[in-house]
């Protein structure tokens, strides 16, 4: 016989999220909100997911294809961009809870072909806070992966500047692979995607989930899908569904019992390192205090957060994870626009995915309203 909360959590975690009861008026209150932000933004068609009560509710609006008129579904996949970043850093929280990796350790301790370059004095954990001492944004293209890391040179002091990058959190997928000794695919679905129970999460779109991927459209409506270039696996690679990425911040909010290495591995995540103004720079994750002010977490989501070195405060001692935060991740591809958003001591989480790229305040203040009503 299950206990109350053995079935609780099946339901949390077993059940499909689209399957469980959808209250008419939260439907009505989501639309209310959703329709709106998709209208002034032109939106195609979302994908919202909830977390409250110990329930999950998934809601699907608008279309997956304006060409082929295929309306969203819960199986319609969107590219999640930078919250495949969140799945990089929790593999490799994964690797040192398990022994095999160190995030004090430097990365020239596991690629010893980069032990006396620059990079390769560089702690993992900086390349996990963005403060390795300044990557631009992007992978330039057409370089050698491995001479541009040999080459590179910090513009900054390590640990003193935030520079958001996809190239550091690239780098410390490879040397996560390396320190398991695998391919990044291959170990973030047998460690983390797996277990989570994500089936409909994929760094390969198969041939049987084609019909499934919604078509991205850019600011001008042209439509568009990733174009995978060096390191777009361990950065903005992942496709998924609100479903999907439910049962992952389900998980990051403790709700997985019993807890094994891979739970403590998510929790691990959720260290803050830097303060950066309100924001605390956790493994990738961002979070805030309470007394949480919705200026705050859009000011920290706007791009120049992305475009522009800010002074980073180190916390001596990392604060270890805490419940009674707001933690949350954007995430953007040319076509396609999404947020995660959640609030462990309350039991309460958002997932909006989007088949365009819209503006992250409006993600962050959709988001917050939704949270708001759950919180009622």
């Amino acid at each position: 016989m299950r206990t109350g909360a053995a079935l609780l959590l099946s339901l949390l975690l077993a059940i499909p999220a689209h399957a469980e009861g959808r209250n008419l008026q939260l439907a009505e209150f989501v639309a209310g909100a959703v329709r709106p932000v998709m209208e002034q933004h032109g939106i195609p068609g979302m994908q919202v997911g909830l977390i409250a009560g110990g329930q999950t509710h998934t809601f699907e609006f608008g279309t997956a294809s304006r060409k082929a008129g295929r309306p969203v579904t819960p199986d319609t996949l969107f590219e999640s961009g930078s919250i495949s970043k969140t799945f990089t850093v929790t593999l490799a929280a994964y690797a040192e809870i398990t022994g095999r990796m160190s995030l004090s350790a430097t990365v020239g301790t596991y690629i010893p072909e980069l032990r006396d370059s620059p990079i390769g004095q560089v702690p993992l954990v900086d390349l996990a806070t963005h403060t390795a001492g300044g990557f631009p944004l992007q992978i330039p293209e057409g370089v050698d992966l491995d001479a541009y890391f040999r080459s590179w040179t910090p513009a900054y002091k390590l640990g003193t500047m935030r520079t958001y990058a996809n190239p550091s959190i690239g780098l410390l997928g490879l040397v996560t692979a390396r320190a398991l000794n695998g391919e990044y695919q291959e170990l973030v679905e047998k460690h983390v995607f797996v277990p989570l129970g994500l089936k409909h999460t994929f760094l390969d779109v198969p041939k049987s989930e084609a019909g499934n991927y919604a078509r991205g459209y850019t600011q001008t409506d042209a439509p568009v899908r990733l174009s995978a270039g060096l390191l777009a696996m361990e950065t903005y690679g992942v496709r998924t569904t609100a479903g999907d990425l439910l049962r992952f911040i389900a998980a990051n909010m403790g709700l997985r019992q019993p807890a094994d290495d891979l739970d403590r591995a998510i929790m691990r995540t959720h260290t803050g390192y830097y303060r950066v103004g309100a924001m605390t720079q956790d493994l990738i994750w961002e979070q805030y205090a309470d007394p949480v002010n919705l200026e705050d977490v859009i000011a920290m989501s706007l791009p120049r957060q992305a475009l522009e070195p800010a002074p980073v405060h180190l916390m001596k001692p990392p604060e270890a994870p805490r419940p009674d935060v707001f933690i949350n991740k954007t995430g953007s591809t040319r076509g396609f626009g999404a947020y995660v958003a959640f609030r462990p001591d309350k039991g309460l989480g958002v997932v909006l995915l989007a088949n365009k790229f819209y503006p992250n305040e409006a993600r962050v203040k959709l988001a917050w309203q939704l949270l708001e009503h759950l919180g009622r």
